[in-house]
Formats: C-alpha cells, structure tokens, sequence
C-alpha cells in the first residue's frame, strides 16, 4: 500500500471511521468505480504494479532490502515511502523469503516449479538465481499483456536483467513478436488474464510440468478478482495438478475490514478506484486457513499477520539492524497496519516437498 492510503490514526481515535462500508461522512466503498468498463477497472489493477515497484525501491535505497535488480522496474521512482511502509513491505518479502526458501531446500536432487500469479515486475526471480545459482528452478510468471510486455520491455533493455537469465539458459530464450511473452528453460512470462483459468478452462500455459513439486504465489493479486474467479483460479491449478504432485500457495493480502482502521484503509483505496474483492470473504486468518482447506490445500494451512510475522519470524539482530535504519515514531499505528495484512500458506503433499513449512510458526498457535 501507498502513503497515502494510510489511515489518519488520530482520526481513529476521535472515533472516525464508524460505520460497515463507509467511514462518517466519506464516500461509498464501490461508489468510484461504478460505470467504469471492465477494461478501466483492469487498468486500475494494472497499475497498482507501478506502486508496489516503488514500494520495493524505496526499501531497499533505504537499506531494508537487498535487491539489485528492483531499479530496474522503479520508472519515475521520485520520493521515500514512509519508514512503516518500509518495514511492511520489508516483513512482506522476508517472510515470504523464507517459505519460498524453505520449499526450495527440500529434496535437492528434485527440480522445483514456483508459479507467480500476477507477478508484474516481482524480482523474485531474479534475486533467487542470484542467491542459488545451481538450484534446479523453473519458474513461470503470469499477468495481464499489459503488464508482461512492460516487464520483458524492461529486461531487452536492460543487460543486467539479460545476462542474468542467459547466462542460465544460454541462447535458448525467444520472445513473441509482440513482446508480450518470454519463454526459456527457466523462465517463462504469461500474458493471460487470470480470470481465464478455472477448471473447465482449456487454456493450457506453456511449458508447466505437472509433475514437480510446485509453489503457487499471490502476493496482492487474487484479491483484486471476484470471489468466485480468485477461487477457480486455485481450483485451475489443483485440478491440473495430479494429487500425487506437491503443491503449494502463499497468499499475502490485506485482511480485518470491519474495524474503523480497516474500513478506512478500503475506502481510501476505493477513492483511486481500487476494490478489494474477496476482503471481506477472506477477512481474518481463521477465514484464510479455512479457505486454503477448502481449495484443496489439505496437508496444512496457516495464516499470520504482518505484526506477528516481524516479531517471531524476524531474528533479533535483524530487528535491530531494521530499527536503526528510519525512525519509527508511531509504534501503534505501525502495529495497526501490520495487523490488516497478512501472510497465509496452505500445501498438499505426499512426497515432503513442504516439510519444512511443518516447523514455521502460524498465527493461533
């Protein structure tokens, strides 16, 4: 989330905010984009891209991150996001780091397949050929041709992001005439609409080999989709996946809508037209471990706020090294926010590709 979408905490505290779907006095939570096309409504979502680019920059100038490659996608990056924004999106990619690398250190001898739903211009990729180079990795990104040509516009111009996928998969890298698509052994780049996967859907994306253990990740993605499409894109995948496949999600998103602080919060983003779908579906963590077991996610499934994430998944010298790069003045509102987003985790597996989720601790525990 932006600066700007921030809910004012002294406004929370003189009472502001009361009320379900609309804070006293502001505006209807659906209200700012009715009688939008649904083309207006995709671009909206397209470019919530664009801030989660500068969100990630402004982390790691800052010193929280260590990602080379995010300048790379950061076009008019211009101005430092506020110190819990930071350490939000810090909290973010470090807890969802260790569960990716957690599922990527099991069974050495087997190769991985991670799949990122609407990925736009995530670096994860690219970090993670940095950091395991001899890891045997396949990796797939889908998102909306819009924003697929954006990402592979930014890699043909830039030598950084080429070498560093040719320097693993050699010469063998092809790009559609129109720039939309990237395919290569170890990589590939969909432009396909998500709400086109469901399980009767006979699109099928190439180059997923159903047969290895596979992490499906959705970081603010599934949520901008109707309830009903975000779950039969989870059903897509589990049925095109045989059971004996290891497969598992990470889910990050907002969460608590009911409170003044989260009400506020949707509205805030409802005035750039920006509606949280399946918020209210999928509004706490019991509703989000709920939901991984009903898709099919049946081996486990957790769930944790961001709050809980930075106090018992962020070591002690790390928190230490966070608190001195910004100073944070408002421990409570910071607290507030960490606690309306949330990381949730879910796999079936019958070959223990994720045992080593069995050992993180979850939110309730």
């Amino acid at each position: 989330m932006s600066a700007p979408q921030i809910p004012n905490l002294n406004t929370l505290r003189r009472g502001g905010g009361q009320g379900r779907g609309r804070v006293r006095g502001g505006p209807s939570i659906t209200g700012h984009n009715r009688g939008l096309s649904q083309n207006a409504k995709d671009e909206i979502v397209q470019k919530t891209d664009d801030d989660a680019a500068l969100s990630r920059m402004s982390a790691v100038e800052v010193g929280y991150l260590d990602d080379p490659f995010a300048r790379y996608f950061a076009a008019g990056y211009a101005q430092r996001r506020f110190p819990i924004i930071n350490r939000g999106t810090y909290v973010r990619t470090t807890a969802i780091d260790i569960l990716v690398d957690s599922f990527l250190g099991s069974d050495h001898s087997t190769r991985k397949q991670i799949i990122s739903l609407g990925a736009g211009t995530d670096t994860r990729f690219f970090r993670l050929a940095r950091k395991r180079p001899s890891t045997s990795l396949l990796y797939h990104e889908l998102d909306f041709p819009q924003n697929t040509k954006k990402k592979i516009r930014a890699m043909k111009e830039t030598p950084e992001l080429l070498s560093k996928l040719m320097s693993i998969d050699s010469e063998d890298v092809s790009i559609s005439v129109d720039g939309a698509t990237l395919y290569s052994p170890s990589l590939n780049i969909h432009p396909v609409d998500l709400r086109s996967l469901h399980p009767s859907s006979t699109l099928t994306l190439r180059g997923i080999d159903t047969s290895l253990p596979t992490l499906l990740i959705s970081e603010c993605c599934l949520i901008y989709l109707d309830p009903t499409s975000a779950d039969a894109v989870l059903q897509y995948f589990t049925t095109i996946f045989p059971q004996t496949t290891p497969l598992g999600l990470i889910v990050y998103e907002p969460i608590n809508p009911f409170d003044p602080f989260g009400m506020t919060m949707e509205v805030n983003l409802a005035a750039r037209g920006i509606v949280l779908q399946t918020l209210h579906k999928y509004s706490s963590l019991p509703l989000q471990r709920q939901r991984l077991k009903d898709r099919g996610f049946g081996s486990g499934q957790q769930a944790s706020d961001i709050d809980f994430l930075w106090e018992k998944w962020v070591i002690k010298s790390e928190k230490g090294r966070v608190s001195e790069l910004e100073m944070l003045d408002e421990i409570e509102e910071w607290q507030m926010l960490a606690r309306h987003y949330c990381v949730a985790w879910g796999w079936r597996d019958e070959r223990n590709a994720f045992q080593g989720w069995n050992d993180l601790q979850g939110q309730g525990e």
